[in-house]
């Protein structure tokens, strides 16, 4: 979603911002598309160069004390000039009374005026979490999603190869199962992206044979997690003959998620091959990466420098694809 409407923050049941509206009712409808929150504080003093107009605007106890201090004609050219700016909403936090010439002002020129109970520390807090939470980039996944030692590993692959039942066996292993079968992704900052379970199958597992399970209530609330960032995608397919198969790791393949290159990994499957434990090492290879060991390109190095220091050997004579 690119955008919430400002009418849509004053239900309770979703985000508890305890949001009261004043004024400006038929400016509900109006935008906000930035998650970012603005005190507008030199705006008052008539600086409008860095009002950000799609932000929810929050005037605390500093900015309505400071209009208090203003003769009456004076406060209201203040917020006429405010308002006119063409501001999503403007929010009052700490039950602070307000004024009749802002309401006056705020229907006059069709913005809503709001107001909470929320300290303003508290409530930015609070309304940017839920802005984040609506207006980053997301979409859902077919595959299964683990936190295997502490590392957010995606399972992909076609329907029936086994993603489920390789998941059910880390979960049997102590590792913990986020979602299955639906995986909906989450874009949080440039560079990362968090999985979660959908509302509707989230801690539910699917096993051909046996039906629907409920892995929190067989394994417990240690063998769930709600949301994981996603840190490796391994896709699984059939093993084909024919196929040259990556078989040293040197070069690192990616996946793309939400426009986040994210590192991945294809790998075979085919009987007699314990997946379980592949995946086990998967993860914690991509740990030893994090702390600056990349086994394969140092296992590499070695080499060359073994076959530089043969007799007749020269360095670059080793071409591992």
């Amino acid at each position: 979603m690119d955008a919430i409407r400002v009418g849509a923050l004053l239900d309770d049941s979703k985000f508890d911002l305890r949001l009261t509206l004043v004024a400006g009712k038929q400016g509900l409808s109006r935008r906000i598309s930035s998650s970012r929150i603005q005190k507008p504080g030199l705006v008052l003093a008539g600086f409008t160069e860095y009002l950000h107009k799609e932000r929810v605007q929050v005037f605390g106890n500093t900015e309505m004390s400071y209009l208090g201090t203003l003769p009456r004609e004076r406060a209201v050219a203040v917020l006429r000039n405010f308002f006119s700016q063409d501001i999503a909403c403007l929010v009052v936090t700490k039950g602070l009374e307000v004024p009749p010439e802002m309401s006056a002002v705020a229907d006059e020129a069709g913005v809503p005026l709001l107001r909470t109970t929320h300290l303003s520390s508290n409530f930015i807090e609070s309304v940017q979490n839920c802005l984040e939470d609506i207006l980053t980039a997301q979409t859902s996944m077919h595959g299964v999603l683990l936190d295997v030692f502490g590392v957010g590993i995606l399972l992909l692959g076609k329907s029936g190869i086994g993603k489920s039942e390789i998941a059910l066996d880390l979960v049997m292993r102590g590792h913990r199962l986020v979602a299955d079968d639906i995986v909906d992704v989450k874009r949080r900052t440039p560079d990362s992206v968090v999985g979660a379970g959908s509302e509707i199958i989230k801690h539910h597992m699917e096993i051909r044979g046996l039906g629907i399970i409920n892995i929190k209530d067989l394994f417990g609330v240690a063998s769930i997690r709600e949301r994981k960032k996603i840190e490796i995608v391994l896709e699984l397919v059939e093993w084909d003959p024919h196929v040259e198969y990556d078989r040293l790791g040197v070069e690192e393949k990616k996946f793309r998620i939400l426009d986040v290159e994210i590192p991945m990994l294809i790998v075979p499957v085919r009987p007699g091959r314990n997946m379980t434990t592949i995946v086990e090492v998967a993860a914690r290879n991509h740990l030893l990466k994090l702390q600056g060991h990349h086994s394969a390109r140092e296992f590499q190095e070695r080499l060359n420098r073994a076959i530089a220091l043969a007799p007749g050997g020269r360095v670059g004579e080793l071409d591992v694809e």
